[in-house]
């Protein structure tokens, strides 16, 4: 990154190293953090995009269920991509379809037991991979860099 920065600077003379560097590594880091959760699925029946579909569908603000568009919108997916994973999550017995007995014209999607329980094992091992990757900090250090980031959120949420 430095040498990055560093030839960028001499390229293009009014860029700032501070800003350049900051968002380059924040890049890269989540770029590596994405890789090793890929690397996590790899070969496996259960895929990293059926992985954040069950969590898309875990963190909803209902009472963990979600209609299809619902889920396609927070995926940033089209619908037909949805079917698609949601096939996969039903058949696999990750989740169930089930036509909404209050308007029947609305499909809900809700976890089953076993896709719980996938959701938390992989919930838990991407927490571990992400304090892997934060291991170079001191808690004083990981500290300092929420309170940065923080303050770079809230100013970009006015």
């Amino acid at each position: 990154m430095d040498a990055h920065v560093a030839r960028w600077v001499t390229q293009v003379p009014d860029m700032d190293p501070g800003v350049e560097g900051a968002t380059t590594r924040m890049q890269h880091f989540v770029r590596e953090l994405r890789k090793a959760d890929a690397r996590a699925h790899a070969g496996l029946d259960f895929t990293l995009e059926d992985s954040n579909t069950l969590h898309a569908l875990m963190i909803q603000p209902y009472p963990v269920e979600a209609t299809p568009a619902q889920l396609a919108d927070v995926c940033h997916v089209t619908r037909a991509a949805m079917t698609s994973r949601l096939d996969r999550l039903v058949e696999g017995g990750y989740v169930t379809r089930e036509v909404d007995p209050i308007d029947r014209r609305r499909v809900l999607v809700r976890p089953t037991q076993k896709g719980r329980e996938t959701w938390l094992d992989y919930l838990h091992a991407g927490m571990e991979r992400e304090r892997e990757f934060l291991s170079a900090l001191s808690p004083r250090e990981l500290d300092q860099l929420n309170v940065l980031l923080r303050k770079v959120m809230i100013s970009l949420e006015r």
